[in-house]
């Protein structure tokens, strides 16, 4: 259950926002156009080695098997659906043939959509679509004031807004921060909150124990509907494999609360080449195919048609220091493999983002940035967690680097957009108004596509020198500074049924009492 506001409200406040944000260059939406790519999906492996990979990974899944830790229930649903278990102690090792695995995998869906209570807002999970998230999981944030510290409650709520607010950022992500302020076993209530009162958009579920999903589907089905959200999922939530061939409780209890309400999962590898794989981008490749095809096996065995997704987080070390490397020749080789394998199955495919392991939005952050998000568009990411903000590996969300990597997502889904060959682009008139040796700045042509011929930068600075440095030599790391400031106190809470929010708000209460008092949830 979401409210809708009249068109005339929703035009007025883009209206109010349009008209404030000049001074940043960004543009607030109230409607999200997803993003449809026209590039031909660039492939690094020929049909031989993606059918090679696939046998390898067939062999894993039936010789090696992958470890169930402290979890002998969903190792129960494999057996009765034609695994062989072995017991290791408290876990259990489960091996599974092929004809077994693409029974399951093929029962997942090719696509889907996403609800977000701004329906304006929902989003097409597969296919061409190219879906921009938000940096998961950091403990820390840092900004050019501050400087790096914990995460706290008020960041997370500030990366929302700043969600909210960015065009180019269609889905607001799940853990944007860590809020260290806020008990561990009831932050994942505020989380939920702030993604719901201060943006209406898309978001993520929490997976740090399965009473916290449970909370997470509980809400939503208040905020959209029991029935609905069993339609179409209003919850996308990250089932990581604890690589190598590993699942655990905590990941496994999760996908079972998820799959059998009908949400999406997420399930994603951690994998770092050369420590949790080994060090040939074949075996990688081969060992994630297994571990992502092993958790949506369980999904669809839950509940044959959950829309699943396959993830893969992929970076090498350094095999000097033990350090994870990101933005690599390997790196990149291995997502444009890995999107290809998710495609022989038909799946959604998740990859990519802005990684850096710089500290600071620097140099090397704009390099390593850069090369991971051109491999995302040009290999056929579908959903691309880690869009904005991601500093440190990942132990950082970062302010101005959000803002950065904003910018980038722009020209990058321009950059899917392609080359339309339609007859206005072909600019007759242009050829007819302008004689040779002329110039055609000024003609009728370039007047009608003056602002959307060419994508404008909203952050990076165009100007000649001697402009840039009247003007202060502002570089774009304050200029970043300045625009998130000023987003965020230009930002207008999205309206949300006051009924909605009272429903929510006792929920929450309630379930906090309950998590303090120590008492067990509901099952």
């Amino acid at each position: 259950m979401t409210t809708s506001t009249s068109a005339t409200s929703s035009e007025r406040r883009a209206n109010r926002h349009s008209g404030r944000q000049r001074g940043t260059g960004f543009k607030f939406v109230d409607r999200i156009t997803p993003i449809e790519s026209t590039l031909k999906p660039f492939e690094v492996l020929d049909g031989d080695a993606v059918e090679k990979i696939h046998k390898a990974s067939m062999r894993l899944l039936k010789d090696v098997g992958i470890l169930i830790v402290d979890y002998p229930a969903a190792s129960e649903t494999f057996r009765q659906n034609g695994a062989r278990i072995e017991h290791k102690g408290s876990a259990q090792l489960v091996k599974m043939d092929e004809d077994t695995v693409m029974n399951w995998i093929s029962q997942a869906p090719a696509t889907f959509t996403q609800l977000a209570r701004n329906p304006a807002k929902s989003v097409p999970i597969g296919g061409k679509h190219i879906v921009f998230s938000t940096v998961y999981g950091p403990p820390f944030v840092i900004d050019l004031d501050r400087g790096r510290r914990e995460g706290t409650i008020e960041d997370f709520q500030n990366f929302s807004k700043l969600a909210y607010m960015c065009e180019h950022i269609h889905h607001n992500g799940g853990t944007l921060c860590e809020p260290n302020d806020v008990d561990v076993k009831e932050r994942h209530l505020d989380m939920l909150m702030a993604h719901i009162l201060y943006s209406d958009k898309a978001f993520m579920g929490s997976v740090t124990h399965k009473e916290n999903a449970r909370d997470s589907v509980r809400m939503c089905e208040v905020l959209f509907g029991a029935d609905r959200i069993r339609k179409n999922p209003a919850l996308i939530s990250l089932i990581n494999a604890s690589s190598p061939m590993r699942f655990d409780d905590r990941m496994f209890g999760a996908l079972e609360v998820y799959a059998l309400a009908g949400q999406a999962v997420l399930v994603t590898p951690f994998l770092m080449a050369g420590a949790m794989s080994p060090v040939s981008m074949a075996a990688t490749l081969a060992q994630q195919n297994a571990e992502a095809l092993f958790g949506i096996c369980y999904a669809q065995m839950l509940n044959p048609g959950c829309p699943s997704i396959y993830g893969s987080f992929l970076a090498n070390i350094d095999l000097r220091s033990g350090a994870p490397c990101f933005g690599t020749p390997e790196d990149s080789l291995a997502l444009y493999g890995g999107a290809q394998m998710a495609r022989r199955y038909h799946l959604p495919y998740r990859s990519g983002g802005n990684f850096t392991a710089s500290r600071i939005p620097d140099t090397q952050a704009g390099y390593e940035s850069a090369n991971t998000l051109m491999a995302t568009i040009l290999g056929g990411v579908n959903f691309v967690l880690h869009a904005a903000g991601w500093l440190e590996g990942g132990l950082m969300s970062g302010y101005e680097k959000f803002i950065l990597d904003h910018e980038t997502l722009g020209m990058a889904a321009r950059l899917a957009k392609g080359i339309s060959t339609d007859e206005e682009d072909f600019a007759w008139d242009a050829f007819a108004e302008v004689e040779p040796g002329g110039h055609f700045l000024g003609s009728a042509h370039t007047i009608r596509h003056y602002e959307t011929a060419f994508y404008q930068h909203s952050v990076f600075n165009m100007d000649n020198y001697e402009k840039w440095e009247a003007e202060g030599s502002v570089d774009s790391y304050k200029r970043a500074n300045g625009v998130w400031k000023q987003l965020l106190r230009e930002y207008q809470q999205p309206a949300l049924d006051p009924a909605v929010k009272e429903q929510l708000e006792a929920f929450v209460t309630a379930r906090r009492a309950e998590i303090k008092s120590g008492k067990l949830i509901r099952a």
